[in-house]
């Protein structure tokens, strides 16, 4: 197989051993191709739009951003790993794609601030020149269950481009062409999601190792004890089948059609109306809809490892006093640093290909923008 391959990310092995196995060995991880790039659409201004009660178009924006690079490298038969972060998203793709992946971000861009009065930071930087500065980046695949695998990145890489790209001054010519913007698979019917269980809480975490730690053996370390304090992933999802709810409200149904079809549609409008009002009981009373409910569950995306930690998961208080005091330690020690955010609830968003497969993954952040507050709280530990 040649480095430049498009091929490169669906050629990689899948492991199937613990997260903080995977991390803790360098070895799992591979080079990415010099010729790949690495693409980032970030919300402009995230924190003041939640600041101003606008979390659930942020959300929505962002997946947005994930649908549009998946359809779009579905359409040329590429696997691309991405990088879902509440207010934005970061991607791997060859080359190949590039320009038509800009492009599309740059219609959703359009849509975004005509319907909501915000706008996206877009651009892409070359692998290679990631490597050129001497800056870590290797990616692996792991098994996060029976049916889900996600990509794990280890280094600073994703998150220099991010730093770069994110700057207002940074501009990036690129040749806009007639590739369309495609949302479809887009669905975002569900109500904030409480715990499984009354006595929990849902915590939205995010932690940067510092420069002079080994990554490799810090975050092995910090998923080992997340296991060991709330369990499995599967154990510490927010999300439950008991407590999906279907939202009916009239401003959900309008934001999300705005979102996929950058434009109001009546017939769209009454088929997103119907799923509202009687889906859930299709969902909840059919031998499918239940299937589905336990798959969507299985399939939520509550883990992204792109040279951080970043997760949403739900247990009680005493719990999360065990995580913070293990957390402060590591980071009096300069090890790392982290914020996080404590909500009842958290938000989630669809993307489905086919209700019937596993064609479908559901997008995790914690209630009130919780990631981005998180970020927020982060960011001022660096600037301190």
């Amino acid at each position: 197989m040649q480095a430049t391959s498009t091929s490169f990310y669906s050629d990689l092995k899948v492991h199937g051993i613990s997260i903080s196995s995977l991390i803790g060995d360098k070895d799992n991880f591979a080079s990415i191709p010099e010729d790949w790039y690495i693409l980032v659409a970030d919300i402009r201004n995230s924190t003041q739009a939640v600041k101003n009660g606008a979390h659930n178009q942020v959300n929505l924006v962002a997946t947005g951003c994930v649908i549009a690079i998946l359809n779009l490298a579905e359409a040329y038969g590429i696997n691309v790993p991405f990088f879902f972060g509440g207010d934005g998203a970061t991607f791997l793709v060859p080359n190949s794609i590039r320009e038509k992946s800009l492009t599309v971000l740059d219609k959703h861009n359009k849509n975004t601030r005509k319907n909501f009065g915000f706008s996206l930071a877009i651009g892409s930087i070359r692998i290679e020149e990631i490597y050129n500065k001497n800056i870590d980046l290797k990616v692996a695949r792991v098994k996060a269950n029976e049916v889900l695998n996600i990509p794990v990145v280890l280094g600073n890489g994703l998150h220099y481009a991010e730093e770069i790209i994110k700057n207002e001054q940074f501009s990036e010519q690129f040749i806009a062409d007639e590739t369309a913007l495609n949302l479809s698979g887009m669905e975002c019917k569900w109500d904030k999601v409480k715990p499984p269980n009354s006595n929990q809480e849902v915590i939205s975490l995010i932690i940067s190792g510092c420069e002079e730690a080994d990554f490799s053996r810090i975050y092995s370390k910090i998923m080992a004890t997340i296991d060991e304090i709330y369990g499995s992933i599967g154990r510490r999802k927010p999300i439950s089948v008991k407590k999906l709810k279907i939202k009916s409200g009239l401003k959900r149904i309008k934001d999300e059609m705005k979102t996929k079809l950058g434009k109001w549609s009546f017939p769209e409008f009454i088929r997103s109306f119907m799923v509202a009002n009687f889906g859930e009981l299709y969902l909840k009373n059919t031998n499918a809809g239940q299937n589905y409910l336990q798959k969507l569950v299985e399939l939520s995306d509550n883990l992204t490892l792109d040279g951080r930690i970043n997760t949403v998961i739900t247990g009680t208080s005493d719990q999360r006093k065990k995580l913070i005091a293990y957390l402060d330690k590591l980071e009096n020690l300069k090890l790392i640093k982290y914020g996080y955010h404590v909500s009842q609830e958290s938000i989630m968003s669809c993307y489905v290909k086919d209700m019937s497969t596993d064609q479908h993954i559901h997008f995790i952040d914690g209630g009130n923008g919780g990631y981005t507050k998180a970020a927020n709280q982060l960011k001022l530990k660096f600037q301190n």
